[in-house]
């Protein structure tokens, strides 16, 4: 893992929300691109994903006309150990996954 890519992938609050949705899971579940709610249109959505990606946070499957992410737990606590902790935390408390559901489409 490239630390800069990492932290430059964490700076955005979008993206930062993302991983930290994923960590918070327990269950490690892939959720659909669709179901995080950002605030931005679907070409920054891709992008976001994209930067995410490449920066070895999330990983992503294409499916029918949508795709999934999920997180690579133990490469990143392999690497960054503590930092999925972190940013679960930082969901604030009693929101374990902060997400209305895991199957919407992209």
């Amino acid at each position: 893992m490239d630390l800069g890519k990492v932290f430059r992938a964490l700076a955005d609050d979008s993206r930062r929300r993302v991983v930290a949705e994923l960590a918070a899971d327990p269950d490690d579940q892939e959720r659909a691109c669709g179901s995080f709610d950002l605030p931005v249109k679907k070409a920054a959505r891709t992008h976001h994903f994209r930067v995410l990606r490449e920066a070895g946070l999330i990983t992503q499957r294409d499916h029918g006309n949508g795709s999934a992410v999920s997180l690579p737990r133990q490469d990143i606590e392999q690497h960054l150990p503590g930092l999925l902790e972190l940013l679960s935390e930082e969901l604030g408390p009693g929101s374990r996954t902060g997400r209305a559901g895991n199957t919407a489409a992209d």
